[in-house]
């Protein structure tokens, strides 16, 4: 038994490609001869089994090669990675992530939601389509009168509906109102729309979920094994911190300066660990005081960022469908007011941050970290809190026939098309600020710089390209499509668009009007923060889509759950249609004596990896160790050999 399993990974090694050995080439030439040779005394069956591996992986590998020429933006990337070095060109890597992910969701929305729709509406093959009736539901809740244009309109009417989603937007399928339909027959199908709207809204968050954990992963075991003390840090810096991509000699020098801060930046840690060690108790009283008062202006900054959306989105909601007594742009303005006012947040609060953190005596690094953490907070909470102040508005009932209804339905008949107005408000107005920013901000900049000889222009100098602000500025339009998706199915193709067209206005002025920054982040951890900060935008989405979904009453004028208290109560709707033995099943599933055992394996589970994470960790510090072991004997010998030299 032990000859044949012997026998066995004789001829497994024999298998293996000669290229695959740490051999000279001479040495690969001759194992590949030798193996051709004994080729020729394998059974049939043998050889035919080599041989269809051997052309399995070469097909395998072609059509690798060939998917590889297929990546969208392959060659551009390539050269922004050529020019400007790994650390920018994880941006546009990150760039293009999203822009497949954004495509994905939308076939995903497409499919299941807006295909069947139109084909059912339309009768395609041989199809029908069952409106959903009004149900036990008082018939003042039923008045839904989209503002539609009719007759004969100004063009800059039909300008102002594409900027604002209403007027004849409002009717299309790119809002929640238009799905109207309870089932759909295609030939003998039926088609249950409304769960598959639900359905489809958890499987573009679970999709994304699962894509975004995928990718982190592979960061996250980077980070772990690749955690390395100062020393360590200064060897790798100095023997292994060039990026032989680099091609251009600006982008070279920059490089030089790069690594120099790094230097400095940690020679500065060093100094301020033995500052903080060296600290007296007055000095870490007067500190820790100063650093609470401008965590106390830091939150009053943020109430105020956060009491001015909320007053601008109350404000925009009561007077934007009064238009008797204002003309068109100025009910234009009215409308796109809560999300100028999140601009101007977004834009007023890192500076402020940025400022003030000069004054915590904290690490450079630190530094960093904590600036754009409370940048991240700014953007994501502005989010939460212009939602807050639509669903303040939306539940708010004063007299019973409101209460009947469960929201207000004299303001909001159909609530979710106008928060899908506003997600997609956002969208739009993001995506032109960015735009101006580098037709206004940037080419001007840039002109001044190049043909302008004032001291005080050549001191201001060209833009820099701050990886993180346009990480964070991407990743706030994405929370935006993930919360907007579900109340309006075709913003994922508006934001496939968007990032489509962003990825060449960053390339351009990337190449023309910017810089890249002095202090850039580290290319071997950035796609890691990018993931972790796309995965707490991709939470944030979870909290006003499940409130959405689970809590406010479904509008009983317009969409697929007019029937339905709440968008959720399709579930167990559809299940009471199931046979008695799956009911109980699912119902058993959904009980908690299978949820309490369920959440004590998946502790048991996860607390088995992070053992297992804490293990290789220790292992791999005690390789290192090893190592510095091993270059101490090097050393040793050296010395002694010198010595041995010196005194024969």
């Amino acid at each position: 038994m032990e000859q044949d399993q012997a026998a066995q990974e004789g001829e497994e090694v024999a298998a293996r490609p000669a290229r695959e050995y740490p051999l000279s080439i001479a040495e690969k030439r001759r194992l590949r001869d030798c193996q051709q040779a004994d080729i020729r005394y394998l059974s049939g069956w043998k050889q035919w089994k080599r041989t269809s591996s051997k052309s399995l992986k070469k097909v395998l590998n072609e059509v690798k090669e060939l998917s590889s020429y297929l990546k969208l933006w392959r060659h551009d990337i390539h050269s922004i990675e050529g020019k400007f070095g790994t650390g920018i060109q994880s941006y546009f890597s990150f760039l293009r992530f999203l822009v497949l992910l954004n495509f994905i969701i939308f076939i995903l929305m497409f499919s299941f939601v807006i295909l069947p729709s139109v084909i059912s509406k339309y009768g395609v093959f041989n199809s029908s389509f069952a409106k959903i009736p009004p149900k036990n539901i008082e018939p003042h809740c039923t008045v839904y009168k989209p503002s539609g244009n009719k007759g004969l309109v100004y063009f800059y009417t039909y300008l102002e509906d594409l900027f604002s989603g209403t007027g004849f937007l409002e009717v299309t399928s790119l809002f929640y109102g238009y799905y109207t339909i309870d089932a759909a027959w295609i030939s003998m199908l039926r088609y249950n729309l409304p769960l598959a709207y639900l359905l489809a809204t958890f499987a573009y968050l679970a999709l994304s979920l699962i894509w975004i954990l995928k990718r982190s992963v592979e960061g996250f075991r980077q980070n772990l094994v690749h955690a390395e003390d100062q020393f360590q840090s200064y060897c790798n810096k100095v023997f292994a911190g060039w990026d032989f991509c680099i091609t251009d000699p600006n982008a070279a020098r920059l490089k030089h300066r790069s690594l120099q801060y790094e230097l400095q930046t940690d020679l500065e840690e060093e100094r301020l660990k033995q500052k903080i060690a060296d600290r007296t108790m007055k000095e870490k009283l007067r500190i820790y005081s100063l650093r609470i008062f401008i965590n106390i202006i830091v939150i009053a900054v943020l109430s105020g960022c956060f009491y001015s959306i909320y007053r601008a989105t109350v404000f925009s909601q009561e007077n934007s469908s009064d238009v008797s007594n204002m003309n068109s742009q100025a009910n234009l303005l009215v409308q796109y007011l809560p999300s100028i006012v999140i601009t101007l947040a977004n834009f007023i609060a890192p500076q402020i941050f940025s400022f003030l953190i000069r004054f915590e005596d904290y690490s450079p690094a630190f530094e960093i970290r904590l600036t754009l953490m409370r940048c991240i907070f700014v953007r994501l909470a502005n989010i939460g809190v212009l939602l807050f102040s639509l669903w303040s508005q939306i539940s708010y009932c004063a007299t019973d026939e409101c209460k009947a209804c469960g929201y207000n339905y004299e303001l909001y008949p159909c609530w979710e098309s106008e928060v899908g107005q506003e997600m997609y408000k956002l969208m739009i107005f993001d995506f032109m600020i960015i735009v101006a920013a580098v037709l206004f901000m940037g080419f001007p900049r840039k002109l001044l710089v190049t043909h302008c000889s004032w001291k005080l222009v050549q001191w201001w100098g060209v833009q820099e390209f701050g990886i993180s602000d346009n990480v964070l500025e991407i990743i706030y339009g994405q929370t935006i499509c993930w919360i907007g998706t579900f109340f309006s199915p075709l913003l994922p193709a508006i934001a496939t668009i968007k990032y489509f067209i962003i990825f060449y206005i960053k390339k351009i002025s990337l190449i023309h009007t910017c810089k890249p920054a002095a202090r850039p982040v580290r290319a071997s951890s950035s796609n890691f923060f990018f993931l972790v900060v796309l995965l707490i935008g991709l939470f944030l989405a979870f909290i006003p889509l499940g409130i959405s979904i689970a809590h406010i009453p479904s509008s009983k004028a317009c969409g697929p759950f007019r029937n339905f208290n709440t968008s959720w109560a399709v579930v167990p709707d559809t299940i009471r249609e199931f046979p008695t033995g799956l009911q109980q099943v699912l119902y058993g599933i959904a009980s908690e004596a299978f949820a309490v055992p369920f959440f004590m394996v998946i502790c048991l589970i996860m607390f088995y990896f992070i053992a297992l994470a804490g293990a290789h960790k220790r292992v791999v510090e005690q390789l290192r160790e090893q190592l510095v072991l091993e270059g101490r004997d090097k050393l040793f010998l050296i010395r002694k050999i010198a010595e041995a030299q010196r005194h024969p």
